[in-house]
Order: C-alpha cells, then structure tokens, then sequence
C-alpha cells in the first residue's frame, strides 16, 4: 500500500466539549456528484475517530505542496505538537462550528455526517457537503507515497 499515492488532507471536527480534533489523512475521496458527498477513512483510535461518531459535522482541508507543516503536524511528526497545539500550523476558522477550516488550503470541504461505517481500525466516514471553499494556489498539491510527503509538478 505504500505505493499508493495519495493527495494529503487533514480532516478535522470537534470533541463533545466543542475543542477542535483532527488528523492527517490520504483515504478521502469523492462519492457522488448528486448530492455532493465524500468519504474520509479515520483511524477510530484517534480523538477525532471517538469524537466524530457523535459530532453532527466535520471537515476536509486539501492540503497544497507549502503546507507540508500542517500536514506534519496533524499527523504527529512534530515532537511535543498534540491536540489543539496542531491548530497553530496555520490559520484556522469555523464556517460552521465543529468543523474548522484551513484558511489557505486549495479546496475546504464542510460536512453533515451522514453515515459512518466501523471497518476493523478505521470509520469510514460517508459525509453530504453543505459548504466548499477553493483558494487558488502557485504550489500543487501535496501527495503522500512510499512513506514520504512530495510535492506534485501539476499546478
């Protein structure tokens, strides 16, 4: 599996005290076109995996080349960075509570949860989109593969 690449995103939400949650992922993708729906595989032994089966919303960031910093730190390679210290990589806000987004990232995605599906480690979590934000960016996007971040040439 690690030679499939897989474009970065960290997907975020909120734990049942209303403190933002998320991780880095590579396992999202579109699901329908009508209604607008995706899905982003999180491992359920993280705090957003146990918060999000209770949370009415959450949020898919798609990360460019320059925001291998987030990326990094959302998937807790930056020693002593945990929790709501990763919301410092960035610069985070809420178009709808529970559901932060990344200002700067090429496209934000805000979601109802809709579905999850319990898969052995992982949720597969089926989401309706309510709200898309697309920034223009310089960099592509930012992949991951062979255990590595790389940055794509497309633009």
């Amino acid at each position: 599996m690690r030679h499939l690449a897989g474009g970065v995103c960290v997907v975020t939400g909120a734990d049942e005290s209303g403190e933002p949650c998320g991780l880095t992922a590579t396992a999202v993708c579109s699901l329908t076109a009508d209604p607008p729906a995706l899905v982003a595989c999180v491992n359920k032994d993280t705090r957003l995996g146990g918060a999000i089966q209770k949370a009415p919303v959450f949020a898919v960031n798609v990360l460019s080349a320059r925001q291998r910093p987030v990326a990094e730190a959302f998937a807790g390679l930056i020693p002593g960075v945990r929790g709501e210290a990763r919301f410092a990589y960035g610069t985070w806000w809420e178009e709808r509570p529970g559901a932060p987004l990344l200002a700067d990232s090429l496209a934000g995605f805000v979601c109802e949860l809709d579905e999850v599906v319990d898969r052995s480690t992982h949720l597969l979590l089926i989401g309706l989109v309510t709200d898309v934000r697309v920034t223009a960016h310089e960099s592509g996007p930012l992949l991951y593969v062979d255990r590595q971040f790389i940055q794509s040439t497309h633009r």
